[in-house]
């Protein structure tokens, strides 16, 4: 089975939910990927964290293109991870999938109803505590944090007009409420000519169905945690995150940083605007690295959006990252959003991740070439029991 994720924290939560199925996983940023079809042929699982999600379209369809022209050969099964909030090239992604592996249509089912992710009549809504009360209620995409997202602000709740051009590409866009709407939405499509697209309720369901097809090993011979719940702390595959030298980077605008005692350096406004050279912080962040041991990277300004600004954002915290680990490499970096992740990863030259644990939902533990845990969860995710073990 091969996962094309559109950015690493999406990769990395597929990961999770195979590895937690017992199957062998080989978590491979895009970059670096090339033939080595016997390795992926003695994988279960092979999953490719692409950061299409950040490129242009124009680029995003020539990255899936190559992608696929190495892997054509061993698609058996493919499954294509898109975020659970609408963003990124969706159509034109899939568009070039379905032309490349020879898939006739595509579902394209973003919705998340374990995690209060819905759509309903063609609209997409997010559970949110809200008002005086701390009701639950059922808010439309474009009234959350997401409509200020900097490369794919929700404008729209209606998927329809998010993506005018899909019927005419032959992807199918069904409502969603409930996981036994999205166990019939499988069932029914699940003909080898439909390419499933979506977020991480889709693929535990098609998982349950083509993973039926895999070999899987023993679980009473296996290192791997069974899946008796999602939720199940991993206590053995955790160290303190007070230990010694941990790096956390909160590059994500959807949500607030934990408080964790750690010294905090937030990224100047001045750097965050572009009128000032990065020098200045590193040599500030450097100093408090040293003399405290851990270290949390925050951003909190948020007056400017737009593609320019991500970019920039990323490259500054990718830099900062990769010159604090030059001078000591951290016990743990932990990394909150897909594109400040993958952009991390590329300045560090580390290509490929070993799978450990799934934390919870999306928060999915690593080990980086160079023996450094890394922890990565998408901005919008909970970070679950991660701060109980603090």
């Amino acid at each position: 089975m091969i996962v094309i994720a559109d950015d690493i924290t999406g990769a990395a939560e597929m990961a999770g939910i195979a590895h937690q199925h017992g199957l062998s996983v080989r978590l491979s940023i895009a970059g670096s990927l090339c033939c080595d079809r016997g390795a992926a042929e003695r994988t279960d699982v092979l999953v490719i964290a692409t950061d299409t999600r950040s490129m242009t379209e124009e680029e995003a369809v020539n990255e899936t293109r190559r992608i696929t022209s190495h892997l054509s050969p061993l698609t058996s099964h493919l499954f294509k991870k898109t975020d659970s909030a609408l963003r990124g090239h969706v159509v034109a992604e899939l568009s070039a999938l379905m032309q490349a592996t020879g898939y006739q249509r595509a579902i394209y089912l973003p919705a998340n109803p374990s995690k209060g992710r819905i759509i309903r009549n063609g609209c997409y809504y997010i559970k949110e505590v809200r008002g005086e009360k701390s009701e639950v209620r059922e808010v439309p995409i474009h009234e959350t944090a997401f409509s200020y997202d900097p490369e794919f602000p929700a404008k729209t709740s209606v998927l329809r007009e998010r993506f005018p051009d899909a019927e005419e590409h032959h992807i199918l866009m069904p409502d969603a409420e409930t996981v036994t709407d999205i166990q019939h939405i499988v069932a029914a499509n699940d003909d080898g000519h439909t390419l499933f697209a979506g977020a991480a309720d889709l693929f535990e369901t098609y998982l349950g169905v083509r993973g039926k097809r895999l070999e899987v090993r023993d679980m009473s011979e296996s290192k791997n945690y069974p899946l008796t719940s999602h939720l199940s702390p991993l206590t053995s595959h955790l160290s303190p995150l007070t230990s010694k030298s941990t790096l956390f980077l909160c590059g994500s605008t959807q949500s607030k940083p934990l408080d964790l005692g750690f010294p905090v350096t937030p990224m100047p406004i001045a750097i965050y605007d572009g009128s000032e050279d990065i020098t200045p912080w590193l040599e500030e962040a450097e100093k408090l690295y040293e003399q405290q041991g851990s270290l949390m990277i925050t951003i909190p300004h948020r007056h400017r959006t737009g593609k320019e600004v991500a970019i920039h954002l990323r490259e500054m915290t990718a830099e900062l990252i990769q010159h604090l680990v030059a001078k000591r490499a951290p016990q743990q970096l932990i990394i909150e959003g897909g594109a400040s992740a993958f952009a991390t990863l590329q300045h560090l030259g580390w290509n490929e991740l070993e799978m450990v644990c799934q934390i919870a939902p999306g928060v999915i533990k690593t080990k980086a070439p160079n023996g450094t845990f890394v922890i990565m969860k998408p901005g919008s995710y909970p970070w679950g029991h991660l701060t109980s073990y603090l």
